[in-house]
């Protein structure tokens, strides 16, 4: 803890704080000190009960990810407030623990709409790496109806879903670009030169263009 807190710097905590992100650390100079500690579940485990978002972070990065247990990873998930934490919690952790399956069919049906995007970003995980047995139009047909009024988080998650669909399955593609040319969900949202637009046509097309030249 005194190490994280001798990482703090001022500019960015600014720049994470616009984020929703509570610390100041640099997230390289967090990671080369994961690289240091290497593997420790033990340590891992005291450091995300601070209940510190560096601190958690760093829990996430020198963890164990096989050796949760389904619960404690529904408990961490409903304790991650900051969304950097929720996101590598998902991305680092249960995505490569045993009990994925069964904790995104939970979460994408839970009212808490946070919970909900974590099940939504385990089933774009899906789409794109093992599709099988998924119902994809259903999946379009929740999109369609839901996303457009769903709170920031879950219609972010949805929305990268949809784009997902659009990118990896050719004959819903047409589908994917028309529910998100409807519903225009961050149509207007701000792009730096160089990065492609989160607007799911948009999206969609400058992810297949490589493959089709």
């Amino acid at each position: 803890m005194a190490e994280l807190a001798a990482l703090e710097d001022p500019k960015a905590r600014a720049v994470n704080e616009r984020h929703g992100d509570d610390h100041g650390v640099n997230l390289g100079k967090l990671r080369a000190l994961a690289k240091r500690l290497k593997t420790q579940q033990d340590l891992a485990r005291r450091l995300w009960e601070t209940d510190h978002t560096a601190a958690r972070l760093l829990a996430l990065l020198i963890c164990r990810p096989k050796a949760f247990d389904r619960d404690e990873l529904d408990v961490m998930l409903r304790q991650a407030r900051a969304p950097k934490v929720h996101d590598w919690l998902v991305s680092y952790v249960v995505k490569k623990n045993p009990h994925h399956e069964e904790l995104r069919l939970a979460w994408t049906a839970d009212p808490d709409p946070v919970v909900a995007s974590a099940g939504w970003a385990l089933t774009t995980e899906r789409v794109a790496k093992k599709p099988e047995g998924l119902d994809l139009v259903g999946l379009l047909d929740v999109i369609e109806a839901e996303m457009k009024d769903a709170p920031d988080r879950l219609q972010w998650a949805m929305n990268h879903c949809l784009a997902q669909i659009g990118i990896e399955h050719p004959e819903l593609r047409a589908r994917a670009i028309g529910i998100g040319e409807r519903l225009e969900v961050l149509k207007d949202y701000p792009t730096s030169p160089g990065c492609t637009s989160p607007f799911a046509p948009v999206w969609i097309n400058e992810m297949v263009r490589p493959r089709q030249s």
